[in-house]
């Protein structure tokens, strides 16, 4: 059974910076395409980064390009989420998402298979 599990997240003043982190127990995390979603209280799930098995192909949603930074290790079955310059509408569940097969990156939460339970980020103004 694939499980995945998020850590890092907190109250961060805007500005700041803030690291959260995906491990993956019970499969096989290099062979998996990963992704970073968040949800926001009242607001769907909308997709934040995007990873191919590889880390060779990236997306970056254009409300966090040029803050945030996807990247992964497969020695760790890790997944990290870097973000800088936070404004408090980046305040959010985040969660990370695998899905089983494929490559390149997925967009849509129905593209993936297994999911976290997320971690809170709050950003105060």
């Amino acid at each position: 059974q694939v499980q995945l599990v998020e850590s890092g997240g907190g109250l961060v003043q805007a500005g700041g910076s803030l690291r959260v982190s995906c491990v993956t127990s019970g499969g096989t995390f290099s062979n998996y395409p990963m992704g970073w979603f968040r949800q926001a209280p009242g607001k769907e799930r909308e997709l934040v980064c995007a990873l191919s098995r590889g880390g060779s192909a990236t997306y970056i949603a254009v409300a966090v390009q040029g803050r945030f930074t996807i990247s992964r290790d497969n020695t760790k079955n890790t997944l990290y989420l870097e973000m800088n310059s936070l404004k408090p509408e980046d305040t959010a569940v985040y969660y990370c998402a695998a899905r089983a097969v494929g490559f390149g990156y997925y967009t849509r939460p129905n593209e993936y298979n297994y999911w976290g339970q997320g971690t809170q980020v709050t950003v105060s103004s």
